[in-house]
């Protein structure tokens, strides 16, 4: 049994021409997919790294499992990273090169959609998150077919027209669609992070990764065009067993 964890991170609004000072230039959505047999144990060595780095986050008691509740974003990560103290930085660059160790130990595969915005041009944000989802069901697919398993995605909550409307997408193709997703066991469900350890881990790899690196690249001048993908990032054709952390745990090979 796999679980495939989604997230995302940026705004699915249009980018303003010229952009506002708060315009978010890119969209990401990242799935993590995790052996269901590693998840007491990945979610138990995640609580103590957590701890181990922000022993100051308002944990409501004692409990080792009461350490899920108060959550490390992503997006607070990178803002530490880029415009941090000396030690703000040196901390977040630590708890990232330990998140990487603790999932290429569990052998956690990561893939994304990442959508580049142009300046002005329209960006219908929803249908770009639903159209995304959609992918990473389908390269969970094809990893559930490779590793003859099944399986099962649990995506971050939004609103719940929002939600809905994600399901409903995945259910017209997997009951309408011949071998659409045969493996995946059911439609995407949503959680609240704050309760899932695989949902803040992959909050932490789209925002404060991902989400930098498009943002380097665009602010380059290396994309000219609107909603393209990254870098092949996740390409259409590419098989998911390419996709594997690499072995000093600090990239994607």
């Amino acid at each position: 049994m796999k679980i495939c964890y989604i997230d995302e991170a940026g705004e699915l609004g249009q980018l303003g021409n010229p952009p506002r000072r708060n315009d978010q230039p890119v969209l990401v959505v990242g799935g993590l997919f995790v052996d269901a047999g590693s998840l007491a144990a990945l979610t138990g060595e995640f609580l103590e790294l957590k701890y181990e780095f922000f022993p100051g986050l308002p944990y409501p008691s004692e409990r080792q499992l009461d350490r899920i509740l108060p959550e490390i974003k992503g997006s607070d990560l990178r803002r530490n990273a880029t415009r941090g103290t000396a030690r703000e930085r040196g901390q977040t660059t630590g708890f990232l090169n330990r998140i990487f160790r603790l999932l290429h130990g569990h052998d956690v595969r990561i893939v994304a959609r990442i959508w580049i915005k142009a300046p002005g041009e329209p960006f219908d944000g929803t249908s770009v998150y639903t159209f995304s989802i959609e992918k990473i069901c389908s390269y969970f697919e094809h990893y559930l077919a490779t590793t003859e398993s099944v399986g099962f995605c649990i995506a971050d909550s939004r609103s719940k027209p929002q939600n809905s409307k994600v399901s409903h997408s995945i259910f017209l193709k997997k009951f309408g669609t011949a071998n659409f997703c045969d493996h995946l066991i059911e439609l995407p469900t949503f959680g609240h992070s704050e309760n899932h350890a695989g949902l803040q881990i992959c909050d932490i790899v789209c925002s404060a990764l991902l989400y930098p690196i498009a943002c380097f690249a665009y602010s380059l001048g290396m994309w000219t065009t609107s909603m393209c993908k990254l870098a092949q990032t996740v390409s259409e054709t590419a098989t998911v067993n390419s996709l594997r952390l690499s072995s000093t745990g600090t990239g994607i090979r």
